[in-house]
């Protein structure tokens, strides 16, 4: 009988193991060999080695678009972060209209990134646009290099708060009101009491929610794609869309595949520091 545990546990994995391996390992795997050749589409393939990688290397474009997609993430991920920790700590309360709340500010999340972009590159127009129709300027917010990135990033933030509050709000209501009850009794103000009991308690829930927007934000590309095209002079060029320029606009595929294996090897060294940074100070115990 305990022969067939070993048998019967590799059998209940081995549906996810198909799936890990058919759509995570082998496209990797895909990606670096065609990373190897020289391939137009239409013609046939040329072995060139590691001649892709050197030249991207040599390239200022891959280093353009790690320096923007590193700037969009520092900016979107901290403010998202942020703003959905603010916005948690107000629908958490069981106040009148806050399950309305709760619903409209996921709606944007739901919404397809590419319309979104579309929508937002018209409010951002100069002359017709809403935003400026507001605020009663003309201001070139998509044209501009210095503000193209940050009304980018803005998008990008005003996005994803409803949808990273949802996350904090779940982790909120797991800590113990006990807690913030011996806090006040010992005279711990308001801020004392989010700064060393509720931000140390949500952990957990931070390194989950930094995690998977670190990594979202270095994989946009539809967004920046609708509302910019990664101008203006690739100020918003970030790494995906020099992938897709490099595969579908200058017929490079393998250059474009050895962009995509690059993003990969960075994303998991930022994802394992992440994981060590955190994995240091989580509490998972509240008991």
């Amino acid at each position: 009988m305990n022969s067939r545990r070993p048998l019967l546990g590799w059998l209940l994995v081995a549906p996810s193991l198909i799936g890990v391996a058919a759509f995570l390992i082998l496209p990797v795997v895909l990606a670096f060999v065609v990373s190897l050749f020289r391939w137009d589409l239409l013609g046939s393939r040329q072995f060139i080695g590691l001649e892709n990688y050197q030249g991207l290397l040599s390239d200022g474009a891959l280093l353009n678009s790690l320096l923007v997609t590193a700037l969009f993430t520092l900016i979107s991920v901290p403010l998202s972060l942020a703003l959905g920790l603010m916005l948690a700590t107000q629908l958490v309360r069981a106040l009148p209209g806050s399950a309305i709340v709760r619903v409209i500010v996921v709606i944007p999340w739901v919404c397809a990134p590419l319309a979104l972009g579309v929508v937002w590159k018209w409010i951002f127009q100069p002359s017709v646009g809403a935003l400026n129709q507001i605020l009663g300027v003309r201001v070139e917010w998509l044209t501009d290099p210095s503000l193209a990135l940050p009304a980018v990033a803005f998008v990008a933030i005003w996005q994803n708060v409803g949808y990273i509050s949802l996350f904090f709000q779940a982790g909120l209501t797991r800590i113990p009101g006990s807690i913030y009850e011996a806090a006040r009794i010992d005279g711990a103000a308001p801020w004392q009491s989010m700064l060393y009991m509720t931000i140390p308690l949500l952990r957990p829930t931070t390194f989950f929610l930094a995690v998977t927007q670190v990594v979202a934000s270095f994989q946009v590309f539809d967004m920046v794609f609708a509302l910019t095209g990664g101008g203006p002079q690739h100020r918003t060029e970030v790494i995906a869309s020099l992938i897709y320029h490099e595969a579908f606009v200058s017929s490079r595929l393998g250059r474009a595949s050895a962009v995509a294996v690059i993003l990969f090897l960075l994303l998991v060294v930022i994802t394992l520091a992440q994981q060590r940074w955190f994995s240091r100070r989580i509490t998972y115990d509240l008991s």
